[in-house]
């Protein structure tokens, strides 16, 4: 057989000619429109999801991420913004033209499918202090229960925050766009971060110092701490993962691939603690399913399918560490919450008509409640009415609070407010509920419910024409502090008896605050 032997210069010059020649054939305007595209998402997407596409303070834009939604319903959300999230209109401001490339854009997978494996991981951890280097005790004067982090999404800081005399003492970076809350260890005395872009961080809350730090993931949901302050489990949309990291230094113990019994990978809504249960839970966002994830020494075994006699064990066991029970619902979840035993996890179905109530010991969906606002229920709130448990949502599509009886599922009231809401909270000490109208023209006022009566007794109006939000009490219940969601925004300290203004904080976009006492403690009028 005889063989042409070219120069390896050669080669390189033909082939730097046929690749000319074929780009040649295209039209102008195919050449023309990556460029453009690229253009168009660095000017007006990039500083919400991120100069890669993997997520900033909004959702990664990536044809895996972005599954249930169509591109002509991109469109649409392009054009028209996307109700009851920070997500603006560009109908005024792109042609269609330009929206058009802006989807198809953002519908190209990447040319390299992003990954963060477990040598990914362990490659980012950090041990900043060794445990043993940390004071016994706080290195302040305030009252370690009656604490805040106050997160500052303006500038990416946090603001620790003494509750007793409303004093910041110390204000630290963060990772760009916290989010789903910071959580505590069961002692109050360290605080876990959880970033929009994966990185995870954990604070000392006596020596005001981080600790350690570590990348779980390329775009993450939030975190949980469990119940005996041993692990921390991250939810992310990408990769789709559950990421288990060991609490006292934030290494890595192991990954979940998230996926079906067919291999259809999903992103993870959100992970909570169960402390009675002694496990996380987790829902999925592009799979009708819960997930548990006991992490106790001797959990309970998991059995998989149908078992003839489980005292043989005839079928499929996970006896753990940490197996993984499926519950199969019949839609999917996004936020959630617990009532205050965690036997019912009550959620808000994807369809935005109704909301979900699962029994987690029965593993199976046991009432449908009568929502169909697109509720807020990561910020329900329960307390009791008239002898008998309630539970109350804002909605983020309708101007209402819904009272519904945690005995029957009804609803009690729907109690009409100025506009969707995102955020409500009590405390135990205090007869009322404040509720935020978060979207929408009247997003600068904040009503006050009596918990008695299920009736508004006062609107606020702190500053017209800037968004007021997100209430949280100090220990007592005898403050709430309201943030000013403004690049020169505050948080300001109410006396939560007469509702008198008390101190007027300046802080950069302050967004949420989170108490010791009340986070650890699992209040009723706080999220956990």
């Amino acid at each position: 057989m005889n063989f042409i032997h070219v120069h390896p210069r050669s080669s390189v010059a033909i082939l730097r000619f046929c690749l000319l020649w074929l780009l040649s054939l295209l039209p102008p305007a195919v050449l023309a429109a990556e460029p453009a595209a690229r253009q168009l998402y660095q000017q007006h997407c990039a500083e919400c999801h991120g100069d890669n596409r993997l997520g900033g303070m909004g959702p990664a834009l990536l044809p895996d991420v972005m599954r249930r939604l169509e591109p002509e319903q991109a469109v649409g959300v392009i054009a028209q913004g996307r109700p009851a999230t920070q997500m603006p209109a560009y109908g005024d401001k792109l042609s269609t033209t330009d929206i058009q490339v802006l989807v198809d854009h953002i519908f190209t997978p990447p040319a390299t499918t992003p990954a963060w494996a477990e040598p990914d991981i362990e490659a980012t951890h950090r041990l900043r202090v060794q445990r043993d280097a940390l004071p016994a005790g706080p290195v302040h004067e305030a009252d370690p229960l009656n604490m805040f982090v106050v997160v500052e999404l303006g500038d990416h800081h946090a603001s620790i925050l003494d509750g007793d005399s409303f004093e910041v003492l110390k204000r630290v970076p963060t990772r760009y766009a916290l989010h789903g809350g910071p959580k505590y260890s069961p002692d109050g005395r360290f605080v876990y971060f959880a970033s929009r872009n994966g990185w995870i961080a954990k604070f000392d809350m006596y020596s005001l110092q981080y600790v350690a730090e570590v990348r779980a993931g390329i775009n993450t949901r939030n975190l949980a701490v469990s119940g005996d302050g041993r692990y921390v489990m991250v939810a992310n949309y990408l990769p789709n993962t559950l990421v288990l990291l060991d609490a006292r230094d934030l290494r890595l113990l192991r990954v979940f691939e998230v996926a079906d019994d067919h291999g259809n990978g999903s992103r993870v809504s959100a992970v909570y603690d169960a402390p009675p249960r002694q496990s996380f839970i987790a829902a999925l966002k592009d799979i009708p399913e819960v997930w548990e994830i006991r992490y106790a020494d001797n959990p309970l075994p998991v059995y998989k399918g149908l078992m003839h006699d489980y005292r043989m064990e005839e079928g499929a066991v996970d006896r753990g560490p940490f197996p993984v029970r499926r519950i199969r619902l019949d839609d999917y979840l996004d936020d959630f919450f617990f009532d205050q035993s965690y036997t019912h996890l009550i959620g808000a179905a994807r369809n935005a008509s109704n909301g979900q109530v699962v029994h987690l010991d029965v593993g199976r969906k046991i009432a449908e409640l009568e929502l169909d606002g697109l509720p807020h229920l990561g910020s329900g709130i329960t307390w009791e009415y008239e002898g008998r448990p309630v539970l109350a949502t804002p909605h983020l599509k309708k101007g209402e609070v819904s009272v519904i009886d945690m005995q029957n599922w009804k609803t009690i009231k729907r109690i009409r407010t100025d506009g969707p809401g995102f955020f409500m909270r009590s405390h135990e000490n205090t007869p009322y509920a404040w509720v935020d109208a978060f979207f929408g023209p009247n997003r600068d006022k904040v009503h006050i419910i009596d918990k008695r009566t299920l009736e508004i007794v006062k609107t606020l109006q702190p500053v017209p024409g800037k968004t007021a939000a997100h209430v949280e009490f100090d220990r007592s219940g005898e403050h709430a502090l309201l943030s000013i969601w403004d690049m020169d925004g505050a948080v300001i300290v109410y006396d939560a008896e007469t509702f008198e203004e008390v101190k007027r904080l300046p802080m950069v976009k302050p967004s949420g605050k989170y108490n010791v006492h009340n986070k650890i403690s699992r209040s009723a009028g706080t999220s956990h």
